[in-house]
């Protein structure tokens, strides 16, 4: 199996410095900051990267869960919202919640309840995650 890699390169103190982040793929790079990571500004930040790890991960495993058990999947969508807060000596990410909704032809709502929560505690950057909390809000549509 492939080695992802990623880098980031940071300039200047904590509040005024300013980094980018690659993706190694070459798909993507962005610009970060403390006000974009801790406040409103402009720009991404670890935490939101993480989000669309784990959006794109649960959203591949609950596909994958749901063909395994006999289902054709016509679409997921999932949002992921990770939570950083202060906390005493610094910050820490405190929740993370998974918003997805599926179209599932011929699938009832307990079965995709069963599948999506087995999901949520499988796919792979959920396991790497497992330090923080993590909320599923699972519908049919």
């Amino acid at each position: 199996m492939p080695v992802r890699t990623s880098d980031a390169k940071w300039q200047g103190d904590l509040k005024s410095g300013k980094g980018t982040v690659h993706l190694g793929s070459g798909a993507w790079e962005g610009q970060f900051n403390f006000s974009s990571r801790f406040e409103e500004g402009k720009g991404t930040n670890p935490e939101e990267l993480i989000a669309a790890a784990h959006a794109g991960c649960f959203s591949m495993a609950l596909s994958g869960g749901l063909s395994g058990a006999g289902f054709t999947v016509d679409s997921i969508s999932t949002t992921a919202k990770v939570k950083v807060e202060p906390v005493p000596g610094g910050f820490e990410i405190t929740q993370i919640t998974l918003i997805t909704e599926a179209k599932v032809p011929g699938i009832d709502k307990a079965a995709f309840d069963k599948i999506a929560a087995a999901t949520k505690e499988g796919c792979p950057v959920s396991k790497a995650l497992k330090a923080v909390p993590i909320e599923l809000d699972a519908k049919l549509v």
